[in-house]
């Protein structure tokens, strides 16, 4: 799967997705209010699976400090100037795992199926080509297969099953899929 480098993007820039215009750009630390903003207006169903909930300060506090490390690298989709959903790739380039990087993508209900998850998607892709990673990974319920679907559409095989491994917002237990996506075969276009 080709994807465009972000290296050449200069962010903030616009596409057109199905007749909705949406403005992509890098977060930046200042941007916390908005993404509480964002995943507070998810419905509860979306919430229930975060790996990170993103509905709590001290949780987007942690993440704005990993923008800043270099650990969290987030792109951010806005609709006239309200988030409708990010990408991310947690990355952390002292560890054993500093080839693998986490890809996380979420988007507000009204704008799925007009292809957003897939150009988030294309610049993860590329961001991941500039930092090197050889893998990407991504982490989800078993029950979520909508997003199952979206990142086997993106090319990513299933590696692992866990059971019992994540424990939701309502404290139930349930089976984690870890998907994979080797980025040693992926090419410029």
């Amino acid at each position: 799967m080709a994807q465009q480098s972000t290296a050449q993007r200069k962010y903030p820039f616009t596409s057109n997705l199905k007749g909705t215009t949406v403005t992509l750009r890098l977060m930046k630390p200042e941007d916390k209010e908005a993404l509480l903003d964002f995943a507070r207006s998810l419905p509860e169903d979306d919430l229930l699976f975060l790996s990170v909930d993103i509905t709590q300060p001290e949780a987007v506090g942690q993440w704005t400090l990993g923008l800043e490390t270099g650990f969290m690298h987030t792109v951010l989709a806005e609709v006239d100037g309200k988030l409708v959903g990010h990408g991310s790739i947690l990355h952390n380039y002292l560890q054993w795992t500093r080839h693998l990087g986490e890809m996380m993508l979420l988007i507000s209900p009204n704008m799925r199926g007009k292809g957003l998850g897939h150009l988030l998607a294309g610049e993860l892709f590329a961001l991941a080509k500039g930092l090197g990673l050889r893998k990407l990974a991504a982490r989800m319920a078993f029950e979520q297969k909508g997003a199952i679907q979206v990142f086997e559409q993106l090319g990513f095989k299933p590696e692992a099953l866990l059971a019992d491994y994540v424990i939701d917002r309502k404290d139930r237990t349930h089976d984690l899929i870890v998907m994979s996506y080797d980025m040693t075969g992926l090419t410029e276009e």
